[in-house]
């Protein structure tokens, strides 16, 4: 379509260039570069840019003429004419050009078809390029002169063609300059036919070579197409075909299946038919012995109606035998034919049962017969009883039945009497029976084999009936008693429901069981499922698992957790990690701690038991969910047991390592910034929140954890012949040198250097300066990096790292070239890089790789080169000083690096520079949170007194502000003398400035009365802004004081003078803060002990610099809660404001 569009425009162009249609030329021109169709456009640009056309001293001068002159555009019309006429001129030319060649055409057509050929071959050797060439560049002019007709269905044909393509603006244009026609008229002449430039476009393609040859590269095409569909609809039919056939297999599959399901429920119906007629059958012989157990009652009651009757027993007892040997003989072959008809329904039930069983046979379903003993062996020992029922009358009467019977024959039938005898006389009796008595002594022999199991099943039942209703009135203690019979019933009970019931009553033998009490049901469990095997463990003992998964009670919770590790070995391997870990999975949801920990422990103990690694994924994902566990008992229990058993189960540490890092950094990455403002420090910063705080500090911990594993890793695929031989050996120097020569691959050595110590730094670029706790377990897994893998690797590996990363210079030879961009790429580019690495990385190259006892040397020489060199250099003299100042601050959270630190401040301190005096000062101020009574008393007081006795104004003003921290922060009676001295020497100078730092300093600290001689004082009038800094200053102090609990005494004689003194200047006064003075004033006024006023603050929404000052830490908080406080104060000696004390409650 695209070739078809560019060959229209190319015969458009070629018209309206010959026929001199220009302004519609450049017209089409603009269109097309607007469409974007630049290669159709390539003649016009040609042409317009052709400077014997259009010259360019021409052009630039139409561009210069602002408004069209007349007399200008007449000039260029005469000049156009001549121009015109020279061109209509050198067409005459061309004319005679062309008649000459035509006349010599005509001549060569007159020689022979040889001579012909030889010409055109020479010709196309030797002309080819050129004859192509004109082929291609030959216009309407080859034809000779456009004839009136012609030139009209042309015009006609180019108009319609340029709105057809859209080029409305050239169509226009075209009207305006073909005046000697009407384009909306098109005369019908044989041109004339729609869309009839493509039509003429076809007729000339139609009409070459090119074209027969396409026509028949198609007809090939076709052919070959015609050829493939043909085949395609062969291979079609055979698929239909193949579709029927395969259609007719399935639904014959199908009948087979329906026909096949059809019989199964005949089966299974003739099964339920079967089973009722047995049913009966039993019926019927417990009506047997039931007459039987009438009979013998019947005989008994005979023997004792013998005595009544003695005259009468040789008339009446002949008779009488007769008739019991009749009745005794008719009931043995009743009970035989029926034994007969149960022992064919039995058999025919287990022939039914066992095809069920192979149609059906992947669905193993163990079926018990529970009847089968009492079917097979009807008859007891004394051959006619089967039922346990009468079995303990013919025992435990001693058979006085048989033997009256038995001495009624021997006395009135000496012939029968062997018979006789040998019907009645037990299996103790070892005669051999008579010919005639061989059924009688046949069904004795097969009760006699059948009467323990009867007796042993007949006593499970009776153990199954009667736990349950037992259970409930054993003391809980004891219950454990029953636990021998509870797995005896249930391994030997032949009913499922009866099992799974009894199983249920195992489980829940107690309501809410304590350890001891689960640890002896878990061992009955094992116990059982060691018995009864894989099949009965997972259909029986599982199932109790998974029905109590949601239990309300923890502890059965939590004995579910138990058992799946415990139980595991004794269900088949697929069942492990299918079931059993699903059931693991649930628990590890659950919402109690002890239950998620005991899921922890036993997935431990179920790893192991895998028969694959195809789990892994949902294992290890498992296991992080497990570790970032909000309770601390769980995440104990993971990084202790189940990361080990996870580690050496699934044999993957990089992927763990891998996983690791990933999480802690978008634990991170997933806080908001602690700003917004684009490409400031605090937008690197996070804000983070308790969960993710804590998820960072815990997976930090299993870090840790995974460090000893890491090195060992390394020391064993160690490439290098010098590698350690014991994995508890460090890497020695001469071995990072080797390896960083070598061009081997080290992975699980470079680990750490690449990917570790990178990611922990980026880590530590998003955590504000208060995540000191974060920044301490990552110093501690630093230390033990160092530990493990030695000195050498911190000297020569860690220590280039850090240095690096906060942008000093660092020796990398002992690292491998190809990592030397992974190393350099850490040093910060920006100024904002600088100082956020300063903040952040400094504190961990501080304290967790020159904190290391190898580098006790290196540490002190790097802090004077931060605090002293680094000070006294012009080039940057306060570059960074408060992020260092932060620095040496965490550093000194490790008690073991206080000795250094003091012995620089004194350096510091001693000096006569004053920006390192007052960097000196702020240092101490930071260092009071870490340090005891006894080192501010003897390092710390000494250095601030010194440096608050200096005659620098702002030393002694950072100096103050050092005093207040130690206030805050101790409660020592040497300690508050010295400082309250001290502040007297500060007051003394009477300055404003030092006036408002002490009030700032020891807002908690201050007496009553001085903040009443303060307020009472005059105020400069002079300055406004001073006297409103004053204002503020005693505002905060009140605001403070007025949080605090205070004896009425005070109130009244220090705080309300003090109030109503500030209020004397409302010029001062800001209105927040005289608002809140009028509230403490009038709910202080009453004189009540209730501190009514302490959200004031936080309601008003007033800024408090000394908010911190009334925690546990505050002098007025309840730090040293042994100290005896006074409830009256002393009164108030005549001296300086800060000699006298008060035993307030909040004041020491």
């Amino acid at each position: 379509m695209d070739v078809e569009r560019s060959s229209l425009c190319n015969c458009v162009v070629n018209f309206l260039l010959e026929e001199k249609y220009i302004l519609t030329a450049f017209e089409l021109l603009q269109e097309l570069l607007d469409d974007g169709r630049d290669d159709h456009a390539i003649r016009l640009k040609e042409f317009f840019s052709d400077p014997s056309q259009f010259p360019p001293d021409q052009i630039s001068r139409f561009n210069s003429l602002r408004v069209a002159d007349p007399q200008s555009l007449l000039e260029e019309k005469e000049a156009m004419e001549e121009k015109l006429a020279l061109t209509e001129y050198e067409l005459r030319l061309a004319q005679e050009d062309i008649s000459k060649l035509k006349t010599e055409l005509q001549k060569k057509s007159d020689l022979s078809p040889t001579e012909l050929c030889e010409s055109k071959s020479n010709a196309s050797v030797n002309l080819g390029p050129d004859i192509l060439r004109q082929k291609k560049d030959s216009s309407l002019s080859d034809l000779g002169p456009l004839k009136v007709n012609e030139r009209r269905d042309l015009n006609c044909a180019v108009k319609e063609y340029l709105l057809l393509a859209g080029y409305r603006l050239t169509a226009m244009t075209f009207y305006e300059e073909v005046t000697d026609q009407n384009l909306d008229v098109w005369q019908n002449t044989p041109a004339c036919v729609p869309d009839a430039l493509r039509h003429y476009y076809y007729q000339h393609l139609s009409c070459t070579s090119e074209a027969a040859e396409e026509k028949i590269a198609m007809l090939r095409e076709n052919e070959s197409l015609l050829k493939a569909n043909e085949r395609l609809n062969n291979e079609k039919e055979k698929l239909l075909k193949a579709k029927d056939v395969s259609d007719n297999h399935i639904s014959g599959l199908t009948k087979s299946l329906e026909a096949m399901q059809k019989d199964l429920k005949d089966r299974e119906s003739q099964i339920q038919e079967l089973r009722q007629s047995w049913e009966c059958q039993r019926k019927e012989i417990n009506d047997c012995r039931s007459e039987i157990t009438s009979l013998k009652m019947h005989i008994e009651g005979f023997r004792s109606g013998t005595n009544m009757v003695a005259s009468d027993v040789d008339a009446v007892q002949p008779h009488s035998l007769e008739k019991y040997k009749e009745q005794i003989k008719s009931l043995q072959m009743e009970i035989a034919g029926m034994k007969a008809k149960a022992s064919y329904a039995s058999a025919s039930i287990d022939k039914f049962t066992s095809e069920k069983e192979t149609q059906q046979a992947e669905e193993k379903v163990v079926e018990i017969d529970e009847d089968k003993t009492i079917i097979s062996h009807p008859v007891d020992g004394t051959g006619f009883l089967g039922n346990g029922d009468v079995l303990p009358l013919s025992i435990s009467e001693t058979n006085k039945p048989d033997e009256v019977l038995e001495d009624l024959l021997n006395s009135h039938s000496d012939e029968n009497a062997p018979v006789d005898s040998s019907l009645l006389v037990t299996k103790q009796n070892g005669e051999p029976p008579s010919a005639d008595s061989r059924l009688p002594l046949e069904l004795g022999n097969l009760g006699g084999k059948a009467a323990s199991e009867n007796m042993g099943l007949r006593t499970i039942q009776i153990l199954a009936d009667a736990l349950p209703k037992i259970v409930p009135y054993v003391l809980i203690n004891h219950r454990e008693e029953l636990l021998p019979l509870m797995k005896c019933a249930i391994e030997r009970h032949p009913d499922s429901v009866t099992r799974d019931s009894l199983t249920h009553t195992l489980f829940n033998l107690i309501k809410r069981p304590d350890e001891q009490q689960r640890r002896i049901i878990m061992d009955a469990c094992v116990s059982l499922a060691k018995n009864v095997g894989e099949m009965r463990t997972e259909t029986e003992l599982l199932p109790q698992c998974w029905e109590q998964i949601n239990h309300m009670y923890e502890e059965r919770r939590l004995l579910v957790a138990q058992s799946c590790g415990e139980l595991a070995e004794f269900v088949r391997p697929e069942i492990r990690d299918s079931l059993i870990l699903s059931i693991v999975q649930q628990l590890i949801e659950d919402s109690a701690t002890v239950v998620r920990e005991a899921a922890a422990r036993n997935l431990a103990l179920l790893l192991p038991l895998f028969p694959n690694v195809d789990k892994y994924f949902k294992v290890d994902e498992l296991m992080f969910q497990l570790v970032c566990d909000p309770s601390g008992v769980v995440v104990e229990t993971t990084l202790k047991e189940l990361l080990p058993a996870v580690i050496k189960w699934g044999n993957r540490l990089e992927h763990i390592l891998r996983v690791l890092l990933s999480h802690i950094l978008s634990s991170a990455q997933h806080c908001p910034p602690l700003s917004g403002v684009e490409g400031s420090v605090e937008s690197h910063l996070r804000v983070l929140g308790e969960r993710e705080r804590w998820n960072i500090d815990v997976l930090l911990r299993m870090l840790v954890e995974l460090l000893p594993s890491v090195h060992q890793k390394a020391v064993e695929t160690c490439p290098l012949s010098s590698a350690p031989e014991s994995k508890d050996m460090m890497f020695s120097t001469s071995l990072l040198e080797s390896y960083a020569g070598e061009l081997v691959e080290w992975p699980a050595f470079d680990w750490m250097h690449v990917d570790c110590f990178p990611d922990l730094i980026q880590l530590a670029c998003m955590l504000p300066q208060k995540e000191d706790s974060l920044r301490i377990r990552t110093t501690k897994f630093l230390l033990a990096v160092s530990e493990y893998f030695g000195d050498s690797y911190l000297a020569h590996i860690m220590l280039p790292i850090f240095l690096v990363s906060v942008g000093d210079n660092a020796d990398l030879s002992f690292f491998r070239s190809v990592t030397h961009p992974r190393i350099k790429g850490l040093r910060p580019k920006t100024a904002v890089a600088e100082r956020l690495a300063t903040m952040c990385i400094l504190p961990l190259l501080l304290a967790g790789v020159l904190g290391s006892p190898s580098q006790h040397e290196q540490l002190p020489n790097y802090l004077r080169r931060l605090l002293v060199d680094g000070t006294l250099k012009e080039s940057q003299p306060t570059k960074h000083t408060a992020e260092i100042i932060n620095a040496v601050r965490f550093l000194c959270t490790f008690e073991k690096h206080h000795s250094i630190i003091f012995n620089i401040l004194w350096e510091m301190v001693v000096s006569s520079n004053i920006d390192m005096k007052i960097n000196a000062a702020n240092l101490l101020k930071v260092m009071v949170p870490y340090i005891d009574a006894k080192v501010a008393s003897t390092h710390v007081l000494p250095a601030l007194i010194t440096l608050g006795s200096d005659p620098n104004l702002n030393v002694k003003y950072a100096s103050i502000e050092a005093f207040g921290a130690v206030a805050q922060h101790f409660k020592n009676d040497m300690i508050v003398d010295k400082i309250r001295v001290q502040m007297d020497a500060f007051l003394e100078d009477g300055s404003h400035e030092a006036t408002i730092a002490v009030i700032r300093a020891l807002l908690v600290a201050v007496p009553h009365t001085t903040i009443f001689q303060f307020t009472a004082s005059p105020a400069s009038v002079s300055d406004v802004m001073r006297r409103r800094e004053r204002a503020n200053a005693f505002c905060e102090s009140i605001r403070a004081l007025d949080a605090t609990d205070i004896s009425a005494n005070s109130v009244k004689e220090f705080l309300l003078p003090a109030i109503q003194n500030l209020l004397k200047d409302p010029d001062a006064l800001d209105p927040a803060h005289k608002e809140a003075l009028e509230i403490i004033l009038k709910e202080r006024s009453g004189g009540t002990l209730e501190a009514i006023s302490k959200a004031m603050g936080a309601h008003l929404g007033l800024a408090s610099s000394v908010s911190s000052f009334f925690g546990d830490g505050g002098l007025l908080g309840k730090k040293e809660a042994l100290e005896p406080v006074s409830p009256q104060p002393e009164s108030p000696k005549a001296v300086g404001p800060f000699k006298q004390r008060t035993q307030d409650s909040g004041v020491s």
